[in-house]
């Protein structure tokens, strides 16, 4: 299919007004112009667009977005231009760096049985949102379901992301991960750690998996990798990216520890040590002793309720009776309490940062 092209159309008033801008200011190819005593039609090339400028064309002038590594050296530094056809011209980085947000703490709960709409994103997959307002932009929670299983039609991708969590909730998922081998199957209890910009694609589902997916900023960008193929020829199990190290944590065999709180026994998943800190993710259930009062200094705390009942009290607030599917973010300083927990409840707490100190209050 090389012998195809595919062109932009776009009018103009004065072609010869049009070429020393094209060509000289966006650095692009004159391939073709006619008629030659009187051009109206001109074909200019670069930046992996093919631009058909044409006098008198119906369509509005539209904007171009040029993107490169070095923005302060294309046309002379300006970041937004107006060609003399009346085309838009925006000059962005190609690779701009992720800016977390500042975080506007505030007191959410997200309940299943409030039947928050799941909608279709990618890849067909069913999505449904747990941390409404993000926090100010700074977070996204989803619990995604696939209820057909099968194969997932899913491609090479990567995330523009500071941190990202797969969680397996229900069932099981294939996903295959550059330079870390072989496909690996993400059961219940299972989890990834996705570093930033890692190449990997979902291959398989069980029917009616279930996973919760954490996105550190909400708003982050997927990208489509067309020339990578995976599972990849090396194995590379201590590679970084940008600092941070692919993590598969299995909750067979699995350490239970006492937690933070008191009437609670937790897993740790690893992620804190793998992230160096940036993030912390643990398992918790019901151990000994009396739930109490307690507050933290963690910039964000989200919890998911996977499974049993639980009752969250917190100060100025009337309790809240959760049960699995629930979701809550406590904001720093806020004093609550996970009371009468189920003998079978089984808490996912996620932190940003990972390690984070915890004040009791007994009384």
């Amino acid at each position: 299919m090389s012998d195809i092209l595919a062109e932009i159309r776009l009018p103009t008033d004065e072609l010869r007004d049009d070429l020393p801008f094209f060509t000289r200011t966006l650095q692009m190819r004159l391939d073709s112009i006619y008629p030659a005593d009187n051009p109206e039609v001109a074909v200019f090339s670069g930046h992996g667009l093919r631009l058909r400028i044409e006098k008198g064309a119906s369509e509005p002038p539209g904007t171009i977005r040029i993107l490169t590594d070095n923005p302060d050296g294309f046309a002379d530094g300006a970041r937004k231009l107006t060609a003399p056809n009346g085309t838009r011209i925006e000059i962005t980085e190609r690779n701009p760096p992720v800016v977390l947000p500042t975080t506007l703490h505030s007191f959410v709960v997200r309940r299943l049985a409030d039947q928050a709409p799941w909608v279709i994103g990618r890849a067909g997959m069913q999505y449904r949102d747990l941390i409404p307002d993000r926090l100010g932009g700074s977070i996204i929670a989803s619990h995604i379901r696939i209820p057909d299983g099968g194969p997932v039609p899913d491609m090479v991708h990567f995330h523009k992301v500071g941190f990202q969590l797969i969680f397996c909730y229900r069932g099981w998922v294939d996903v295959v991960y550059e330079d870390q081998g072989p496909p690996m199957r993400l059961t219940a209890g299972d989890c990834f750690i996705q570093p930033p910009e890692i190449r990997h694609r979902v291959l398989v589902a069980s029917d009616n998996v279930e996973v919760i997916e954490i996105g550190v900023p909400a708003d982050h960008v997927t990208e489509i990798d067309h020339d990578l193929t995976l599972p990849t020829d090396v194995l590379r199990p201590d590679r970084e990216w940008q600092g941070q190290r692919f993590v598969f944590n299995q909750a067979k065999n699995a350490d239970w520890l006492p937690f933070r709180l008191p009437g609670y026994v937790a897993r740790d998943t690893t992620i804190a040590k793998n992230t160096k800190n940036l993030a912390g993710v643990m398992v918790a259930r019901r151990g000994q002793g009396t739930p109490v009062w307690s507050s933290h200094d963690t910039d964000i705390l989200f919890t998911f309720v996977m499974a049993g009942s639980v009752t969250l009290e917190g100060e100025g607030r009337d309790p809240y009776a959760l049960v699995a599917g629930d979701a809550f973010v406590i904001p720093p300083g806020m004093k609550t309490r996970l009371g009468n927990p189920s003998d079978d409840i089984e808490l996912l707490e996620v932190s940003l940062p990972g390690i984070f100190n915890t004040e009791l209050d007994p009384k």
